[in-house]
Order: structure tokens, then sequence, then C-alpha cells
């Protein structure tokens, strides 16, 4: 039986346009990670070169990973796949996404995900520098 491709490295599509996606990219790229995460702007031309088949409106609606073996995660798949890259959280990814965790896990990606979409109206926060953090 073959074995499944190992990942070795995940590239994470991510909307430089939302305050909430800016501050979880300088969290995760601040952690030791197992997996190299590398960041890309949602929608941006090098997302659309390197990954023409992705639909790329989706990307700015929802997180979205794909892997160096091709594996392409979204929503709370790429929220857990972002986790299970860094050192100190891959223990943790493991868990929220066990039968009895996943729906919890779930709950909580979607909460955070309807707190984007209301605090990303029409210009918010593309003036916003980060200064304040």
């Amino acid at each position: 039986m073959e074995s499944p491709e190992r990942i070795g490295s995940f590239t994470v599509l991510y909307d430089e346009g939302c305050p909430i996606c800016r501050a979880a990219h300088q969290w995760l790229a601040g952690r030791a990670q197992l997996v190299p995460l590398a960041f890309v702007a949602a929608g941006s031309d090098e997302a659309r070169a390197r990954f023409p088949g992705l639909d790329h409106a989706a990307t700015l609606r929802d997180l979205t990973v794909v892997a160096d073996t091709g594996a392409v995660y979204v929503h709370d798949g790429a929220w857990l796949a972002c986790l299970w890259a860094l050192s100190d959280y891959r223990g943790m990814a493991e868990r929220l996404s066990s039968p009895r965790l996943l729906p919890a896990a779930r709950k909580f990606i979607a909460a955070a995900a309807a707190v984007r979409r209301q605090t990303r109206g029409a210009g918010y926060g593309d003036a916003c520098d980060d200064a304040c953090r």
C-alpha cells in the first residue's frame, strides 16, 4: 500500500485587507513551525499565478491553505491545518479535529468568521498600518 505524501510546507492565502486576518498572519508567522508557512494575499496576482485552479473570490471569503502536495484546505480545515503546522499547537489541532471536539471547533471558527464579516465593511482596515500592535 502506498503511503500518503508527506506535507513539507503550506501556503496560507489570507485577506490582507482584514484586520483579523492580518493579526492571525502575524501570530502564525511568529510561532515555531514544524511545517513552514508561507503567506500570500488572497486574490492577489501572486496567488492567481501560483494557484490558477482555485476560486480566488472564495479565497477572499474563507481562509484557504494549500499544501505543497496540492491538497487544499478551506474554512475550519484551513484553520486546523495552520495550528497543526505549529510546534506548540499540533496536539491541539489533532484534538480539535477529533469527532468529539470538531463540532465545537467548527462553531468557534464560524463565530470568528462572523465577527470578521461584521468588521469587514467597505474600506475597513485598508488604511491601518498595524502600528497599534
